[in-house]
């Protein structure tokens, strides 16, 4: 089983497509994730992250009630 949490991007270093890297906040804590299939993402936008890699952009207001139900849990 496989766990893939939303995050929000803080900050983005790096605009080589393969090489893009981003500072993505979980609810305080903040990771260095890759963003390297995520092309379009930009700074303040919801990612889901697996292994430390962002797969696809969210809605805010679906990643929102998402992180309200894990933080429920």
């Amino acid at each position: 089983m496989c766990l893939a949490v939303p995050g929000k991007i803080v900050s983005i270093s790096d605009n080589e497509p393969l090489l893009r890297m981003g500072r993505v906040s979980f609810g305080g804590l903040i990771k260095q994730v890759s963003l390297a299939y995520v092309s379009g993402a930009q700074v303040n936008d919801y990612v889901i992250v697996h292994a430390g890699f962002a797969l696809s952009i969210l809605d805010r207001d679906e990643a929102e009630q998402t992180l309200n139900y894990l933080r429920q849990l």
